[in-house]
């Protein structure tokens, strides 16, 4: 029995009528196999795990080039995003695997803009409470970025728009000139959260959002994006000691690869360290690898709520299936699966589930005032 909120959405698809084939008996008929949950749902938990009383609920998901139906004029040639509107069959799947998982706190990749994470949440999340939203210009040429949806207030925000990094471009480099300095590809995004105390004040939590760069040949350009991060986090727990602090998206390489051990190395720690390789549970693309991370400070992993990790389930293309000439099936939202952690703080109380009760969230004036504070400070932090 399929539960969630995607259930619904995966039903036609599972439980297709039989087709009677012609036969020499009249009796006799064929009868065509019925699609079972596990050849949709490849990887992952088939349902979300339940969320402990009072926690604060905690994902990230890479939700496959997130553009609305608005026309961007700055992006042209093999970058115009006219036509490239996320189809609404796979609005409905991220929506379903967003539902099932309930974060208090949910940070996206791939996303076109501020304006694209408010269409999808008015369209399509509007009764789960995300009232705070924060979303910056990355720096990629396609116009994708990394943004927040929270239930809870969003204090501040920052990037470094195409900060230096170390080394140059070396010979023969797929997707940039050859010895020209280095800067960050995407800026990842750095939001701090308030997390209101029972009794008054709150408990802040910041978030790295990032999204590195892609592709085999480009290990290299990830690797020292990874430093940077690394050096901007020390800098930030310099300034603000104590606060929890996760580095969280997609990374785009797995835990044996040099650009997560480059975290590892600087001091965070892999919430998702107890993964089995070779376990389709904790595998996070549609590909077969684990790329999607939740790594984090002392101060964060010491409120983990034991064994809440996860890596949540969505309906995925057959294995082996190019997604070149594949389409996806009913209830794909995206290449990259969600991947969620709880979290547990004295006084402080995560939302209740609300999912169907609800009341549709207005824009309100501290999101309006969001907007206007969620602007790049440049600069190579």
């Amino acid at each position: 029995m399929l539960a969630g909120a995607s259930a619904g959405f995966w039903l036609p698809l599972l439980h297709a009528e039989p087709v009677a084939q012609p036969a020499k008996s009249p009796s006799a008929t064929t009868v065509q196999p019925q699609i079972e949950p596990e050849d949709l749902v490849r990887f992952g938990s088939k349902q979300a795990k339940a969320r402990p009383v009072g926690a604060v609920r905690i994902a990230s998901y890479n939700v496959e080039n997130l553009f609305d139906d608005k026309d961007d004029p700055a992006l042209s040639g093999q970058y115009e995003d006219n036509g490239q509107t996320k189809a609404d069959n796979e609005l409905r799947g991220a929506a379903a695997a967003i539902r099932q998982i309930d974060a208090d706190v949910l940070a996206l990749q791939e996303v076109e803009s501020l304006d694209a994470v408010k269409w999808f949440r008015d369209g399509w999340l509007k009764d789960l409470g995300y009232q705070y939203v924060a979303s910056i210009d990355a720096g990629d040429e396609r116009g994708i970025e990394q943004a927040v949806l929270s239930r809870f207030p969003i204090s501040g925000t920052r990037n470094w728009l195409k900060a230096p990094l170390e080394g140059t471009h070396p010979d023969k480099a797929p997707d940039a000139e050859p010895g020209t300095p280095m800067t960050l590809h995407r800026s990842p995004v750095r939001v701090e959260i308030a997390l209101p105390v029972e009794g008054g004040g709150s408990q802040p939590l910041t978030l790295y959002v990032v999204h590195h760069k892609s592709g085999a040949k480009s290990a290299y350009w990830r690797e020292a994006e990874a430093k940077k991060v690394v050096e901007l986090l020390k800098q930030d727990q310099a300034e603000n000691p104590g606060v929890p602090v996760a580095i969280l998206g997609d990374f785009n390489a797995t835990p044996d690869q040099p650009t997560f051990q480059t975290y590892l190395t600087g001091g965070l720690i892999d919430v998702f360290a107890d993964r089995v390789e070779g376990d389709p549970a904790w595998v996070t693309h549609e590909s077969g690898r684990a790329i999607d991370h939740i790594l984090a400070n002392e101060a964060f992993v010491k409120h983990i709520a034991a064994g809440s990790h996860f890596v949540m389930g969505v309906p995925a293309r057959p294995a082996g299936a190019d997604w070149r000439t594949t389409p996806p099936p009913e209830g794909y939202g995206s290449d990259h699966y969600p991947v969620v952690v709880d979290l547990s703080f004295p006084g402080v109380k995560g939302s209740p589930s609300i999912l169907g009760d609800g009341p549709a969230r207005a824009t309100s004036k501290s999101e309006r005032s969001l907007d206007n504070r969620g602007v790049s400070e440049g600069g190579g932090g």
